[in-house]
């Protein structure tokens, strides 16, 4: 079997968030597990010299009134570890960003009508396309009912969703960017009035996926608009929660931070990275140490980092928190003067640094995420993984992977109302239960101990690909 996936991101090649990581490690779990896996996506104009990019197709189509023309570049290094090909199409991703242009919609749409132009024509015949998010929605719909692609109306595919807030939508105007398809099918594009990239997807795929059962839920329940649509087509999803690559995510040889884990020393481990952190950026190490990592967006609930920590701040003298992320830029004027007020006891890194993110998860004690939309989440399991504590809003895969702490288990604290007066009772749990060693250690050994590695999460896609050839 050969599943290729199509993606906009593929760590480390293209990242903006959390589909990155998948898209990065699924592949090479399923190649572990048997299964012949590869991803194509954009060659954005970066410097992709490790990848070794060697030409090995050519095509051409009219887009409209344009006349494009793309190239197909497979990587040749050894180090890959999956077979990973690139869409060269001048004039649409030779730019240094991934998203965020007017002229999305027709990136979108030449990125997928070149890939399937390359499956036409090429050698490429994977048994399963395996489609990422609403940039690659319009595939199913294109196999199996536009006529230029005919040929290719028998490979089934999988649609994972991956945020379904965001849906690809556009007018029928710019029907013309697709290839020819008999008109009385055009419902199976629409949604709301306009084409619904998302919505095709999910009439016209063979299986779709979401990235956690709890996400799976809340789209039935709240969908965004398409509620009913998830609904309807109840019988062919089912919710898988992403996991973590363990070779990029492992305490006991990971090269971004500067001490590793070793046997039965995790509390050494905690410590000796927290203090190396701290000694570097000027804060007091024997403080609970509260960290956010991610962008500064509505959906992160980053908006109310500030009154949250303000506040636990103001009433303890014995706490420091730490922020790493960039995006609104109020939140991040509001960080920065937490920083300037508290002095030695915040630290606002207004970036993202992928190193400083694994120094962070080896350093915190308890990672904060107030997220109002979480469809799987990765970073409660980064942080259990290098022993840290997650304190998160209960929704989504924050629901499915946290459970709330009890006397004898669980694995972090979680909160159900998402306001300043709810998250900060139980930051000062958290910083209560800090004093008692004992069971900060035995929470701690509880939570490296969990296992959200790919490898049981590859086990359920084989299971949903294996349903849809049989």
């Amino acid at each position: 079997m050969h599943v290729l996936h199509t993606s906009f991101e593929c760590y480390p090649y293209a990242k903006v968030g959390g589909m990155a990581d998948v898209v990065g490690a699924l592949p090479k779990y399923l190649l572990k597990l048997g299964i012949e896996a590869s991803v194509v996506l954009p060659r954005y104009s970066r410097d992709w010299q490790a990848l070794e990019l060697k030409p090995v197709f050519q095509g051409s189509f009219h887009l409209d009134w344009e006349y494009i023309r793309f190239t197909v570049e497979k990587s040749t290094s050894p180090d890959t570890p999956f077979p990973v090909y690139a869409i060269s199409i001048p004039g649409k991703f030779d730019r240094p960003d991934i998203y965020g242009f007017q002229d999305e919609i027709s990136r979108c749409v030449s990125f997928q009508r070149a890939l399937l132009t390359w499956l036409r024509d090429g050698d490429m015949r994977p048994d399963i396309v395996h489609c990422h998010d609403h940039h690659t929605g319009l595939i199913p719909f294109m196999m199996k009912h536009c006529m230029e692609f005919s040929g290719l109306s028998k490979i089934p595919t999988v649609f994972t969703i991956h945020n379904g807030a965001y849906q690809g939508a556009f007018p029928w105007d710019l029907s013309k960017l697709l290839p020819a398809f008999p008109a009385m099918l055009g419902g199976l594009l629409e949604w709301g009035g306009a084409i619904n990239a998302l919505a095709s997807a999910i009439k016209c795929c063979s299986k779709y996926t979401s990235v956690s059962e709890g996400y799976l839920y809340e789209l039935m329940q709240d969908g965004h608009g398409l509620s009913s649509l998830y609904a309807t087509e109840w019988s062919k999803a089912v919710g898988i929660l992403n996991g973590i690559d363990d070779d990029v995510w492992d305490p006991t040889n990971d090269p971004m931070i500067e001490f590793h884990l070793k046997k039965k020393s995790i509390d050494t481990f905690k410590q000796k990275n927290k203090e190396a952190y701290c000694n570097a950026v000027g804060i007091n190490a024997e403080f609970p140490m509260y960290v956010f990592i991610g962008r500064f967006a509505y959906e992160k609930g980053a908006d109310l980092l500030p009154s949250i920590a303000g506040e636990f701040l103001h009433k303890y003298p014995d706490v420091t928190f730490v922020f790493l992320g960039s995006g609104d830029a109020q939140t991040e004027s509001h960080l920065r003067a937490l920083e300037h007020y508290y002095g030695d006891r915040v630290r606002s890194h207004i970036l993202y640094s992928e190193k400083l993110a694994h120094q962070l998860y080896a350093s915190c004690d308890f990672l904060l995420m107030p997220s109002r939309v979480e469809p799987c989440g990765l970073n409660q399991m980064y942080t259990m993984r290098y022993g840290g504590i997650p304190i998160v809003h209960g929704i989504g895969g924050l629901r499915d992977t946290v459970a709330p702490l009890t006397e004898t288990s669980g694995n972090g604290y979680v909160f159900y109302e998402l306001a300043s007066h709810a998250v900060t009772p139980m930051l000062a749990v958290a910083r209560n239960m800090y004093k008692h060693k004992d069971i900060l250690t035995q929470i701690r050994k509880r939570n490296i101990a969990r296992d959200f590695s790919w490898t049981q999460s590859g086990k359920r896609y084989i299971e949903a690909y294996n349903s849809i050839l049989s």
